[in-house]
């Protein structure tokens, strides 16, 4: 990225003091080095950048560099701000776990320093598109960790038909069924016993919730198999991406779950080696 000025979005965590202060900081330098900086409307005004010279996020396709402050749900955030579009993610780590972020807050200028002076590597992330059928309409969304489908009403289960490669496979009774990326599979999908995948491979996981079945296994699944998730029975479900949820899926409504065509992408700059991340994140001991 070295070699010409760029356009910086910079995303922050709402309740986390602070993101703040390495906003302010991470801000001063790139405008004193020529860059532009730009954040959504919320940003400017929770990380107290109103004062500063940060214009306000118009037009994502000008945008060269993203900066998320905070945990790993912000970094989430500032994907869905990107959408499909190739602008690498530089993560500052403000949260508790933070798989997916690569610094912490004191090498902030230092990180930035490397990223302007092309010291760093990209990283690319499988990201799932999520196409949702329901009432006759067809929305689209895209998802980092994964797609969750669950019963809305407690006491009882749901029913979900899954299809793969247009191929029905079976109708799970459960209480849902995730959607998973490998970066996902430390997320949601691990709550559920679903298996740890390294974030460097291509694949999609398939984890029922508290299947009601002899059959409870998770799928890991190619990156070219479309997963067809189907609402039978009677009950509706509720729908969420990446944490966020988009209403109700009712019987007759589906989701079609494949790979994008156009990943997440991270901005490295030390070598990570997965295995040695997980260690360190549930404090596992040498023997």
């Amino acid at each position: 990225m070295s070699g010409a000025a760029h356009t910086v979005l910079v995303v922050g965590h709402a309740d986390r003091d602070e993101a703040d202060g390495v906003a302010k900081r991470a801000v001063e330098w790139l405008i004193e080095r020529g860059h532009r900086v730009v954040a959504t409307g919320d940003d400017r005004a929770h990380l107290g950048l109103a004062s500063q010279q940060v214009g306000d996020l118009v037009d994502i396709s000008t945008v060269t560099l993203a900066l998320s402050i905070g945990g790993d749900g912000t970094i989430l955030r500032t994907v869905k701000l990107i959408g499909g579009r190739d602008v690498p993610v530089l993560g500052v780590n403000v949260g508790l776990l933070g798989y997916l972020s690569e610094v912490e807050p004191p090498a902030i200028i230092a990180a930035l320093d490397d990223v302007m002076a092309g010291r760093h590597s990209l990283e690319s992330r499988t990201v799932i598109d999520v196409e949702v059928h329901r009432a006759g309409a067809v929305e689209n969304h895209r998802a980092l960790n994964e797609a969750s489908l669950e019963k809305l009403t407690a006491g009882h289960t749901v029913r979900l038909a899954v299809d793969i490669d247009g191929a029905p496979f079976t109708t799970y009774q459960a209480d849902g069924l995730i959607v998973a990326t490998p970066t996902g599979s430390t997320a949601y999908s691990l709550s559920a016993r679903g298996p740890i995948v390294s974030p460097l491979l291509r694949a999609v996981l398939v984890t029922p919730l508290s299947p009601h079945m002899l059959f409870d296994r998770s799928l890991v699944l190619g990156p070219d198999e479309a997963v067809v998730v189907s609402v039978t029975g009677s009950r509706p479900v509720g729908l969420a991406v990446d944490g966020e949820f988009l209403g109700e899926l009712r019987p007759g409504d589906r989701i079609v779950c494949r790979e994008s065509k156009q990943p997440a992408v991270f901005v490295r700059l030390h070598a990570r080696r997965f295995h040695q991340i997980l260690k360190t994140k549930f404090g596992l001991a040498d023997r």
